[in-house]
């Protein structure tokens, strides 16, 4: 049986100093796991699978293959960027799957929230077996298990999306992060060199921006989100927000308002701003955002967004509400 309870004596990681002792420890614990075998990744470029990509390019080169499954749900830039850091700048060996039509017709039509989950998991999961079977030799299979992962879901957790992977695979497990708390997992990719921007990635729900466009998803008002979104990201990194705030994003639901544009009538969605900040994420106050600060940011995602007449601020904490709204 696998151990996946942390060793007792093993320290916390808050320095660079110890950062590079644990990278140089897992890069001979890895080599000599895998030997001259095959690796496979989901990766995300989210923090966990980020590390764990950069800690295996290092330990075993191109017997990692990475696959980046974009199902047309991130956020605005994140699979570009997934290529130029890790094919551009690593020189991974990247498997990238343009998979957008493939979920968005398999989300056509589907509201209700964990239905949308249910299809967004298990679709990752088709492609990614398929991507997995045209590849030979695999033996393993990496995830970026961190220790409250184990704590919370137990060893496989469904954020990874390859716990449902069939058996015939026979994969064995390579989890270098399972004993890793999250600011764990951030030292030790500033000091692999990934950049802030994947390091210090906000909180992002497993099924992405699926469960911030509220409902049956649509891919103009996806576009919506995802626009708003990129906007919100950018004016608040401008005014010296980003990495402050806990979490900030956009929603937009199903239903529109009466507005006016352009001097005519429009009958548009609206956005809806979320900025919280939590130690747990169990509890979560609301950011007292500068009232300027919403006014520039409305006037952006009004002009520059198609299909939105109105801006409005969530001002609900948790409780009542949650973080995210589906």
């Amino acid at each position: 049986m696998q151990n996946n309870k942390r060793p007792e004596n093993m320290e916390r990681i808050t320095t660079p100093a110890l950062a590079q002792a644990f990278i140089d420890e897992q890069l001979t614990a890895l080599r000599d796991q895998i030997g001259g075998k095959k690796v496979l990744l989901a990766l995300s470029g989210g923090v966990d699978s980020s590390v764990v990509a950069a800690l295996l390019i290092r330990a075993v080169g191109k017997q990692l293959v990475c696959v980046h499954v974009n199902h047309g749900l991130l956020r605005k830039g994140e699979p570009e960027q997934v290529i130029r850091v890790f094919r551009d700048q690593m020189d991974a060996n990247l498997v990238y799957v343009d998979a957008v039509d493939r979920f968005l017709d398999k989300l056509a039509g589907v509201a209700e929230p964990e239905e949308k989950r249910k299809i967004i998991g298990a679709e990752f999961i088709r492609v990614f077996e398929e991507e997995a079977r045209k590849q030979e030799g695999i033996e393993f299979l990496a995830q970026g298990t961190i220790y409250p992962d184990i704590l919370e879901s137990g060893p496989v957790k469904a954020h990874h999306n390859v716990g449902g992977l069939p058996d015939d695979l026979k994969f064995k497990l390579v989890e270098p992060l399972k004993f890793l708390f999250k600011d764990e997992v951030r030292v030790v990719g500033k000091a692999l060199g990934l950049p802030d921007s994947m390091v210090f990635r906000q909180p992002f729900p497993g099924p992405g921006l699926g469960v911030r466009c509220l409902g049956a998803i649509t891919r103009d008002r996806l576009e919506a989100v995802r626009e708003s979104d990129a906007i919100l990201r950018e004016e608040f990194a401008a005014a010296g927000l980003e990495g402050k705030v806990w979490q900030y994003f956009t929603i937009v639901p199903d239903f529109k308002s009466v507005g006016v544009k352009n001097n005519l009538r429009s009958f548009e969605w609206p956005v809806i701003l979320r900025a919280v900040n939590t130690r747990d994420a169990m509890t979560a106050t609301v950011e007292d955002v500068p009232f300027a600060l919403l006014q520039k940011i409305t006037d952006r995602i009004t002009h520059e967004v198609p299909g939105v007449n109105r801006v409005l601020f969530d001002l609900t904490p948790k409780p009542t509400g949650t973080i995210e709204w589906e």
